[in-house]
């Protein structure tokens, strides 16, 4: 779909976008006006359409439309998922944690580490998993080159509070103090020997962090 570049003044009048350099922002700024409007007026058709703007942005902002006004569906978040851009993919996993039927777990092992992070996250956000995704999240926790998506795997492991969650969530007590710090709070939900015993030597750790968050867990 291509809106027709138009820009709005301060006084609202609606005027033809010139010069080719500023197409893209102007098209931005144009389909954000007519997304807010079609939102209001329950426009899904609109809406939809929208979601297949070849501006990255709009695309985002349609998938946010379509949820405020109840007219989410299955087939538009599988086509957002496989969007090739990673903002967009962010946004319709943020939208799918509701959605059961569709598996985010694929999105663990993505080519961004923002699309990670946030499958991780959206996953510990639905609190129940199957083996299969609690092994991808171990594996996320323990091999993954980038910190911040190991302490989301490890966050998530925690919040699902699984058994066969705990070896990458100990294994995340001897990373960096950060990843340290967030597998501490993952052990809250753990009440086994091994979890006690992590907690307890966390009280020596040399981050000062590390050590608070274990002792206000014991």
């Amino acid at each position: 779909m291509t809106l027709e570049p138009e820009i709005v003044d301060q006084n609202d009048h609606l005027h033809p976008a010139t010069g080719s350099d500023d197409r893209d922002v102007t098209n931005a700024l144009f389909g954000r006006a007519d997304l807010f409007r079609w939102e209001q007026a329950g426009a899904v058709e609109q809406l939809v359409e929208c979601a297949q703007h070849e501006e990255h942005t709009i695309r985002s902002l349609a998938l946010g439309c379509l949820d405020h006004i109840d007219a989410i569906k299955i087939e538009h978040l599988m086509r957002a998922l496989a969007d090739e851009h990673r903002d967009v993919r962010v946004r319709a996993i943020e939208l799918a944690i509701g959605f059961a039927d569709i598996d985010l777990s694929s999105h663990l092992f993505d080519a961004d580490d923002l699309v990670v992070e946030s499958a991780a996250w959206a996953l510990g956000e639905r609190e129940a998993a199957t083996q299969e995704i609690l092994d991808s999240l171990s594996k996320v926790a323990v091999e993954h080159e980038v910190s911040i998506c190991r302490e989301a795997a490890i966050a998530a492991l925690g919040a699902i509070g699984d058994e066969a969650g705990l070896p990458a969530i100990l294994h995340g007590m001897t990373d960096k103090a950060t990843v340290r710090r967030r597998a501490v709070l993952a052990l809250s939900p753990f009440d086994s020997l091994e979890a006690h015993a992590a907690l307890t030597a966390a009280l020596d750790d040399r981050d000062r962090q590390v050590r608070q968050a274990a002792e206000d867990l014991i």
